[in-house]
């Protein structure tokens, strides 16, 4: 047959009740908007067609002439076995290294020693440049990044040859810890001072982030975790304004990590949203707006015990959103941190995954692939809408530490928590390895060896720290509870 008959075929119009009556003629039966609407965490409605964007503006990442940048996480509390893994991370493709010391929420439990001779031990015999270097919201923070740069002196390391994230985030220490060493009061007061050399010794990077893992990874929606991040950012504003510092110098220090999760579109919307978000808020404080500079770790709470080779689907899933979404940094974590401490095997798997995405699908050749894409620049706009609610709403209460030492934002998540546990629960949404397909028998699962220590308790400040679950912990809790209370 000849191709060019097809040029010459027409096709009658269709609109939009008409393919409405395909869809429900295809359906048998059921009901149109309970099989193919949907709705979010923070009840944004998603319809199954839009029309498409036409004009639209794709996003920039900070990094616009490159792709993101692999990161691999060292958080081993041997520091010898943590210099040997990063090597060979480095040495089979990885680009940048995120240091995750004890304490830090997103250590799980283990992570390097908070000590000063740690830094040089993991780097040793590790070139540095052009490496992207990042150190974890945790704890000891301050110090840490004091540690950072005078080993970066003592190497002599070209701070235009390389980028790094210090990432200080206060408020991330105080809502997954509960406590911080020094007042608000305080903090507000000393942290521009302290933070004065770093600007002055002309390092560029990320100096502050607002963190929204330890928000998600409790269980907060999209729009929760996004407000919480904009509250953070504009105290960091704020404290460089009262230092008399011009904020418009300070921006492009502010950096933001945030977490992705399996629900690809949702996930390209909310780091779409997060662009979008701080421009206007740049905007707002009558700056010229700096692009985010977004750091991205797969959820944590998706991740689940039983089967845990079904995780490898979630963070390749949730790496390729935040591909697409615009991340300029991606750290996966390793398919059996629901065991313990990872192994080689695991870590390889991570970083292949993300190698795999960027290689050989090539997701980093276009900036911003979901531009003018109809549903995806409705949940971007709704995502916006959601989130600057949500921040407005912690502004009027004084700003996201004070709601978490009154304990009003760890309700609100743990609201929005259980209520997406019920949905786990009744049917409505379900993981694969855990509520459907589990496995007949737990496989064996190879981790390294390691104590997993419990997270420091103490502080000036105290608030009711988040309650960090899975989402597979939650169910298998309410399951145990209902056997025990059949039992008796």
């Amino acid at each position: 047959m000849d191709a060019g008959i097809l040029r010459e075929a027409g096709f009658p119009p269709v609109d939009y009740d008409r393919w409405v009556q395909l869809a429900e003629k295809a359906l048998k039966g059921l009901s149109f908007e309970g099989a193919l609407v949907s709705d979010t965490d923070d009840g944004i409605i998603i319809e199954p067609l839009y029309d498409r964007v036409r004009n639209a503006r794709p996003l920039p990442r900070s990094q616009p002439d490159r792709p993101w940048r692999i990161i691999q996480r060292a958080d081993d509390p041997d520091p010898t076995r943590a210099n040997r893994q990063l090597i060979e991370d480095i040495e089979n493709g990885a680009n940048g290294v995120a240091l995750v010391f004890e304490g830090a929420q997103n250590a799980f439990g283990y992570g390097l020693p908070a000590k000063p001779d740690t830094i040089p031990r993991l780097f040793d015999g590790v070139k540095l440049d052009d490496l992207h270097l990042r150190i974890d919201a945790h704890p000891n923070g301050r110090s840490c990044a004091d540690w950072f740069v005078d080993y970066m002196r003592s190497r002599r390391i070209d701070p235009m040859r390389t980028t790094f994230s210090l990432g200080i985030d206060p408020t991330a220490t105080l809502a997954s810890a509960g406590w911080l060493r020094m007042s608000i009061e305080a903090l507000k007061a000393s942290l521009p001072q302290s933070l004065s050399g770093f600007f002055a010794s002309g390092l560029p990077g990320i100096v502050l982030e607002a963190d929204g893992r330890p928000y998600h990874n409790a269980g907060a929606t999209e729009a929760q975790e996004l407000g919480a991040m904009l509250s953070v950012a504009i105290g960091h504003l704020r404290m460089f304004e009262e230092a008399r510092q011009p904020i418009v110098y300070a921006a492009p220090h502010i950096g933001f990590s945030v977490s992705a999760d399996q629900d690809q579109f949702v996930t390209i919307a909310k780091l779409r949203a997060l662009r979008l978000l701080w421009t206007r808020l740049q905007e707002a404080c009558g700056i010229p707006p700096a692009p985010a500079a977004i750091h991205v770790e797969t959820s944590m709470r998706m991740m689940a015990a039983r089967d845990p080779e079904t995780n490898i689907l979630r963070t390749t899933i949730a790496s390729f959103a935040a591909a697409i979404g615009g991340a300029d940094t991606i750290s996966v974590l390793p398919h059996t941190v629901t065991h313990g401490l990872p192994d080689p095997f695991a870590r390889r798997l991570a970083r292949n995954t993300q190698l795999v995405l960027v290689r050989e699908a090539n997701l980093g050749f276009v900036a911003d692939p979901a531009a003018g894409s109809g549903g995806i620049e409705a949940l971007t706009e709704a995502l916006c809408e959601a989130a600057w609610n949500a921040f407005q709403a912690l502004e009027r209460e004084g700003g996201i530490l004070k709601s978490l030492v009154h304990g009003h934002f760890q309700a609100q998540i743990a609201e929005a928590r259980e209520k997406r546990t019920a949905a786990y629960r009744e049917g409505k949404r379900s993981i694969v390895g855990t509520t459907i397909y589990a496995p007949k028998e737990d496989r064996p699962v190879t981790v390294l060896p390691a104590e997993r220590k419990a997270p420091p308790s103490e502080g000036a400040v105290h608030c009711e720290p988040l309650t960090f679950k899975r989402i597979d912990e939650s169910l298998s809790e309410e399951t145990a509870v209902a056997e025990t209370e059949a039992v008796q």
